[in-house]
């Protein structure tokens, strides 16, 4: 059984990025509110005034400046896959953030994260292998470079289309990053790298939900939501999938609410005759909603659900790993209460 390769500098990358957003994103929302960069109510959106939609800048220039500043203190993560990692979320990143100021068409935006998603392949971040069980397994060989761009374009869209609440898409990437961190930690094959990154947007988005939760004081758009599901997506290839097992399955099940929306979704629309990338309010969080829950009850809900199953990965992976899961999110709860209670 692998012990949890745990250091200083998972610790203090979380810690980091969560002060380092605490203070950038009200600098984030008095710039959009000032340029007019505001999420417009009407349509199928449930909020009834505007907000702010750039908080995947806050949350993107957390990430990279924690970064940075570990560099600077001399813990650069040296390890394999590292530029596609930071070059790609970070052209994810701008690709969201152009939609969120000009609205790009559908198809378009999925055709640059299609080439994204292939120059990190080209980088070294692939899935070459699959594992099942009784001990079966299969090179990809060719289909690798379908099977990698699939996931990470589709893990990304899947992010995305579970942030039409408040306080929703960061929950999910709040428990899945430090799930994926902690699962990466504990097995042979990921290193540093991908643990790191992990806890560092777990630090970012748990200080951007003080702000998220309803009534939400500014939104994290196309730019947050492609952000944190491309790094979900790569990071569980370099942490976890990468294992010489059927455990290179336990980010499927660690992501499993967004997977879930994302292809009930897709099949709805296109068994009804409706294009795939056309926007409707049916998925999960809406149907709950017209349940008759609040949007925080909502929140709750799937946010349990989300740590369930990423319990359930844990398990799957190490379970000496579980009970450092089960202090993370206690963690996590207190920061979150503790910084609700600052900003009333």
């Amino acid at each position: 059984m692998t012990l949890l390769q745990l250091s200083e500098a998972h610790i203090i990358g979380a810690v980091i990025s969560f002060l380092t957003a605490i203070f950038i994103v009200p600098g984030v929302i008095y710039f959009s509110e000032k340029k007019g960069l505001v999420d417009n109510p009407g349509g199928r959106k449930i909020h009834d005034h505007p907000v702010p939609r750039l908080g995947g800048v806050a949350v993107w220039l957390s990430t990279m400046l924690t970064f940075l500043f570990l560099v600077f203190l001399s813990y650069y993560p040296y390890g394999s896959l590292l530029s596609g990692i930071l070059l790609g979320s970070s052209l994810m990143f701008l690709l969201g953030l152009i939609d969120d100021i000009y609205c790009l068409d559908a198809k378009f935006k999925l055709f640059i994260q299609l080439s994204i998603a292939t120059i990190v392949y080209c980088l070294g971040i692939r899935i070459e292998d699959v594992y099942l069980p009784f001990g079966l397994s299969f090179h990809l060989g060719f289909l690798s470079w379908f099977v990698t761009t699939a996931w990470i374009v589709g893990v990304s869209n899947a992010v995305n289309f579970i942030d039409g609440i408040d306080g929703l898409a960061g929950s999910v990437i709040s428990i899945s990053a430090v799930t994926l961190g902690l699962v990466a930690a504990g097995t042979s094959v990921s290193g540093m790298v991908s643990p790191l990154i992990a806890f560092i947007l777990a630090g970012a988005m748990l200080a951007f939900l003080t702000y998220n939760f309803h009534p939400a004081k500014i939104f994290m758009g196309d730019s947050g939501a492609l952000f944190s599901g491309f790094l979900l997506a790569t990071l569980s290839i370099t942490g976890v999938m990468r294992t010489e097992s059927v455990a290179m399955w336990v980010p499927v099940l660690v992501l499993a609410v967004p997977i879930v929306d994302i292809t009930f979704a897709s099949c709805r629309r296109i068994l009804s005759g409706k294009s795939p990338f056309v926007a409707d309010a049916a998925h999960i969080h809406h149907r709950l909603l017209n349940a008759g829950f609040s949007q925080n009850k909502t929140v709750l809900i799937l946010a349990v659900a989300s740590v369930i199953f990423g319990a359930i990965g844990v398990l799957c992976i190490n379970v000496s790993i579980m009970k450092y899961f089960i202090y993370a999110m206690a963690l996590a709860v207190v920061m979150l209460i503790l910084n609700f209670q600052a900003r009333k």
